[in-house]
């Protein structure tokens, strides 16, 4: 077999792969890799900044608000309803109705009282007919409302996201 006489030399054709890998070397130490443990941290980052961000920020709808705070005033109402006076009467809230001076004996009870029921985020105010227990309501805010029938009139609870 006749064998072709090779056009570069054994010393061009070492330098031209030395040349080769130099650049290899050169481009592969310019360009860092990050760790596979940076990136899955960094996409933990910004999922937990996500999940805090929708709670933060995602409110519920105005008619959900305000179906929300009907149920907390509902749900006042039931147990209030339902408790036996402290003094005198049929129930907790008829006993607040019956007299000015029943009112004042019961305000600081029916308050704390109240307050346990509710969420801490809620403010509210009980109306009877010889006055009120609570905060007054601010103007322009989503409220909810129940009202409970007694034998001394008629006592409403109305609340509202403070």
């Amino acid at each position: 077999m006749i064998s072709r006489p090779n056009h570069r030399s054994s010393h061009h054709a070492n330098a031209a792969d030395e040349s080769r890998a130099q650049l290899t070397t050169a481009s592969g130490a310019d360009r860092a890799q990050l760790s596979l443990a940076a990136v899955e941290a960094g996409i933990g980052v910004l999922f937990i900044l996500t999940v805090a961000a929708v709670f933060g920020l995602g409110l519920p709808a105005t008619g959900a608000t305000e179906a929300q705070l009907d149920a907390y005033a509902e749900d006042t109402a039931t147990v209030l309803a339902n408790e036996p006076p402290r003094h005198a009467g049929e129930t907790r809230l008829a006993e607040v109705a019956q007299s000015p001076a029943a009112l004042e004996r019961e305000r600081e009870g029916l308050d704390r009282r109240v307050d346990r029921i509710l969420p801490a985020n809620l403010l509210y105010r009980i109306e009877t007919p010889h006055g009120s227990v609570g905060f007054e309501q601010p103007a322009g805010v989503a409220v909810g409302r129940a009202a409970v029938p007694t034998r001394n009139g008629t006592v409403s609870i109305t609340v509202w996201y403070a």
